[in-house]
Order: structure tokens, then C-alpha cells, then sequence
């Protein structure tokens, strides 16, 4: 088998299949794809664009966030309590800002929490639902209503719309997150020898009509974090940010990427701290 070296040049896999992982990635080969004129990729990706503020004119991500809303402060599960005093690193019940500065470390759990880990962690722990039940669904299918997990996510990242992304590196937990996170971006695996960083350590690559943003940088990387979760247009329903690194492993081919999983949380503290400075704005749209 034949991977690509750190360099870029081709190693022992066949040379189609080298072909097929870069088509994948929306890389150009000689022969296989042809190069888009400077006129023509920039008629191009202003078409993308204008297509792209068209979508922003009624986002039904705020009836997922108002539904959102209620399920936080109704009495629910077994313990009949609302989420009102759940923790999410601000002290209990505040929301605003909150989602901005997450994954954190819990002294609670003694680990570090994205969101949806700890909106499991409170579902559980103070209104008594069970674990594996909160956990079986928690992505909608195309075109359905949104689930419980994804409805809470909705409301919680709307109130942190404006709030500057500073995801902490303070406690040894989160700096340990942060550089497992950043390994894990950087493996490589699976039947095209892919990485995270296969398509999104470089500037100026695109599959199809979406850009695939450098995450390795400031600006990309604070653009790409603050706009999830989003309302998907093309699927119908909000993804979140952990549905949004489940689907980037199945495109990989890797293996499935398990809700909540402690790799999901360092991979996106590695993204959140890249794009410390930003200004949230999510629930957002997209294609």
C-alpha cells in the first residue's frame, strides 16, 4: 500500500486509490481533474457565497432553539426537576456565554466536558434519566424533528450568540485534552490513510461547493468552530458539534465515532482552543 509522506509524495499504495483519497478531498491530480481558471474559481465561489447569505433569511434553527428553551426549564424525568441548575462551568443555571467556553474541566466528574457530555451528565444526574436511554438517538434523521439532545444544544449555543470563544487551557485535564485532541488530528488511518488534517491543514481546498477550512489557523478555525452547531438545509434538521466529527469520521471511513467519547471531547477542545478570539454565531445555516 502506498500513503503520502509528510511531504506530500506518493509511498507504496496503488495509485488509484492515492487518486481516489484526494478526489475525496477535493484535491487536484493532472489528468484526472482539470484546474479551474483564476476567473473561474473566483465567478465560482461567488456564486457559493451569494447562495450561501441567501440561506441566512430564516434559519429554523430558532424553532429547534425556542423548543430547546422549554425542554431546559420543564420538570422532567424521573427526579421531576428542570435543567435550570445544571452546571455548565459559569455556576449552576447560567447559560449565557456558556457554550463559548467549552470543553472545560468538572472538578465534579474530575474530567474535561464538551457540552453535550455534560448536558448528558445533568440529564442524568438531576432528573434521573437513564444513561444509556438519553444516549441511544442522539442524532434526528434527515428531515425529522429534532431530538431532545440536539433541541438543548440549540437553545444553550443561542445564548452564547456573541460570546468570545476562550476555551480554557488553565488546568493540567484540559492541556492533556488539547494535545490528544491535536494527536488525533493528525493520525492517520483507514483504507484512504486519512487524517482530519487531510483536508483541513491547508489553504484554499474545497469538496464540491464547500470550502474545507484550515483549522490550523486563527481565522478559519474561529469561523468553522463559531458556526456550529447549524441548521443543515441539504438534511433538514441542526447538527450539532459532535454530529459534525461523527460525519467527518464516516467520510474518513474510520471507525465509528461514539457520541460523547472522550476522543470527540479532545477533538474539539484542540478545534475550540484554535479558535480562542472568535465571536460565537450559531445556531447557524448551511448548505
Amino acid at each position: 500500500m502506498t500513503h503520502l509522506s509528510a511531504t506530500g509524495s506518493p509511498g507504496r499504495t496503488t495509485l488509484s486509490r492515492w487518486a481516489a483519497s484526494l478526489l475525496v478531498c477535493g484535491l487536484p491530480l493532472i489528468g484526472i481533474a482539470q484546474a479551474q481558471t483564476p476567473a473561474a474559481a473566483g465567478s465560482a465561489a461567488a456564486e457559493i457565497e451569494r447562495y450561501r447569505q441567501m440561506l441566512q433569511d430564516g434559519n429554523p434553527a430558532e424553532l429547534t432553539a425556542l423548543k430547546g428553551e422549554g425542554l431546559w426549564k420543564a420538570r422532567r424525568g424521573p427526579k421531576g426537576v428542570s435543567l435550570e441548575q445544571c452546571d455548565l462551568g459559569l455556576g449552576p443555571g447560567k447559560v449565557q456565554g456558556a457554550y463559548a467556553q467549552l470543553p472545560r474541566y468538572f472538578a465534579d466528574v474530575n474530567q474535561v466536558m464538551d457540552f453535550e457530555s455534560r448536558l448528558v451528565h445533568c440529564m442524568v444526574t438531576l432528573q434521573g434519566f437513564d444513561r444509556t436511554q438519553v444516549t441511544r438517538a442522539p442524532y434526528s434523521a434527515e428531515g425529522q424533528p429534532a431530538t431532545d439532545i440536539e433541541a438543548l444544544t440549540a437553545f444553550v449555543v443561542d445564548e452564547s450568540r456573541g460570546a468570545t470563544i476562550a476555551v480554557p487551557q488553565v488546568h493540567a485535564q484540559e492541556k492533556a485534552a488539547y494535545e490528544r485532541g491535536k494527536a488525533l488530528f493528525y493520525f492517520r488511518g483507514g483504507p484512504y490513510d486519512f487524517s482530519c488534517a487531510s483536508c483541513h491543514a491547508a489553504d484554499n481546498q474545497r469538496i464540491r461547493l464547500q470550502d474545507l477550512p484550515n483549522l490550523t489557523r486563527p481565522e478559519p478555525a474561529q469561523k468553522a468552530f463559531a458556526t456550529w452547531p447549524a441548521y443543515r438545509v441539504s438534511q433538514g434538521a441542526l447538527r450539532t458539534m459532535q454530529w459534525r466529527l461523527y460525519d467527518c469520521f464516516r467520510q474518513q471511513r474510520f471507525p465509528e465515532l461514539k457520541f460523547i467519547s472522550p476522543a470527540s471531547v479532545d477533538l474539539i477542545t484542540f478545534l475550540g482552543v484554535n479558535a480562542a478570539g472568535g465571536k460565537m454565531d450559531s445556531p447557524a445555516i448551511k448548505r
